[in-house]
């Protein structure tokens, strides 16, 4: 495809600029209505656009595509190379004669025959397209994490709020069966109680990580200015762009928001909790000689009503926890310890003064669970999400639960950066005592751009 095919767009040429003035269980959650579109019926196929065209943004078209009542009808992306790699990518089928792609996001909201949108953008390009895609009557597919700071993060919710949006939040383990089971076991009271519960990454990166590319001219088909969009002025490198975004403050939170949102979210869900009351965190960039900006070695604990959650985040050894590789969570209680990812779980009873198999046959009747043949986790997301946009009601990972499992990570970044221990009220988003930490709760948008009231 040339060059001329594609439709290029400006931010001056595109015009509306963002303007200033412009929890719990969702189970059973009421109706929300679709006042803004016409209501979608059961047998009606949903039209959906994808905003961020990268291999998660494939990822998620892919599992639309293969819905039966879903199809893509436009892309987005600021990098013509992405949008080229999603039309060659066969399993969506797209034809570019017959597909409109564009440049930028706001053409895509502009157009009333689409339903909803798929947002793969990197996390500094979150907000603005999910906010004005609810102004625009759009439902909303939305990677995690959800934000770049808390202060977008409620404002997301609200926005959602106000014109009635479905909203659901890619922290696709909430629709796999076996992490549904395992929360059972902790909220039935199997693995007693539960003081301590700890996650981790681990990585092996050593020696040179993402390495020391050269800051250089944007490659053909690339528009830069609207990639950084309200981030900060930056030469173009390549680890600013496409998959390693997420190690550079200015985009994204490391490891902490980019797989800490998964695990904590499982936390939260099981423990019943949505925001923790104290964070603190340590760690650094001790040992790689790359140019990410993020940790190399992090460890950040989190304080909760009755426990205490640990997250630890290694780059340099992927030698985990209890002989584990890679990453998981694990539930330490007074009966049994359980450990789950997404392979499934398993669950270790307590050998003092009890029989192994009284814990297994009356506390645990599943004290093994595996998940076989791949996890299906992800389509199942994609096909809850699409089962709300014509229910109304609020998807198994609805923006309020996202937004409250990206704050925590938030706040261990903030805890981090600053070297305070953060007290946090969870029901005003606040920090208690500490304005120094508490202007960490927002980022400042470059100009033109500006974070949209609801």
């Amino acid at each position: 495809m040339e060059r001329r095919d594609f439709i290029k767009t400006s931010i001056a040429a595109a015009g509306g600029i963002a303007g200033a003035s412009a929890a719990d269980e969702m189970i059973g959650a009421p109706a929300i209505s679709n006042s803004a579109q016409g209501v979608i019926g059961a047998n009606d196929r949903v039209r959906v656009a994808l905003i961020g065209c990268g291999d998660q943004g494939n990822w998620d078209a892919g599992d639309m595509t293969k819905q039966p009542d879903a199809r893509i009808v436009a892309l987005c992306d600021v990098y013509e190379g992405s949008i080229r790699a999603t039309f060659a990518n066969k399993a969506l089928g797209l034809d570019p004669a017959k597909t409109p792609h564009f440049a930028d996001f706001r053409r895509v909201l502009d157009d009333r025959d689409i339903d909803a949108v798929i947002i793969a953008t990197p996390d500094h390009w979150h907000a603005l397209p999910m906010i004005m895609a609810c102004q625009a009557g759009k439902d909303v597919y939305i990677e995690k994490p959800l934000s770049l700071s808390l202060v977008e993060g409620r404002r997301m919710v609200e926005a959602a709020r106000k014109y009635k949006r479905v909203v659901q939040v890619g922290t696709q383990q909430r629709s796999a069966r076996h992490f549904q089971r395992a929360v059972e076991l902790v909220r039935e009271g199997r693995l007693g109680k539960i003081t301590r519960v700890h996650t981790w990454n681990y990585d092996g990166e050593y020696p040179n990580g993402i390495g020391n590319p050269p800051d250089e001219n944007p490659p053909e088909g690339l528009d830069w200015d609207f990639y950084l969009g309200p981030a900060p002025k930056a030469p173009y490198n390549k680890n600013r762009h496409l998959g390693n975004f997420r190690w550079f403050w200015d985009y994204s939170g490391g490891k902490m928001t980019d797989w800490g949102v998964h695990l904590i979210d499982i936390v939260h869900w099981a423990m019943n909790v949505d925001a923790p009351t104290a964070v603190a965190a340590s760690g650094g960039k001790y040992v790689l000689k790359d140019n990410r900006e993020t940790p190399d070695t992090l460890h950040a604990t989190f304080e909760y009503p009755g426990f205490v959650l640990t997250y630890e985040n290694r780059t340099l050894n992927s030698r985990g926890e209890d002989g584990r590789w890679g990453y998981g969570v694990m539930f330490y209680g007074t009966d049994a310890t359980m450990f789950v990812d997404r392979g499934g779980f398993e669950i270790f009873p307590e050998m003092e003064g009890r029989k192994r198999d009284d814990l297994f046959t009356e506390r645990t009747p599943a004290a093994r669970m595996s998940v076989q043949r791949g996890d299906p986790s992800h389509f199942q997301h994609v096909r809850n999400f699409l089962d709300c946009v014509k229910s109304r009601q609020h998807p198994v990972s609805d923006v309020e639960i996202g937004h409250r499992s990206t704050s925590a990570p938030h706040l261990a970044n903030i805890a981090l950066r600053t070297g305070h221990k953060i007290r946090w009220d969870g029901q005003s988003e606040k920090i208690i005592g500490d304005a120094e930490a508490s202007r960490w709760l927002g980022r400042e948008y470059r100009a033109p751009w500006k974070l949209i009231e609801a």
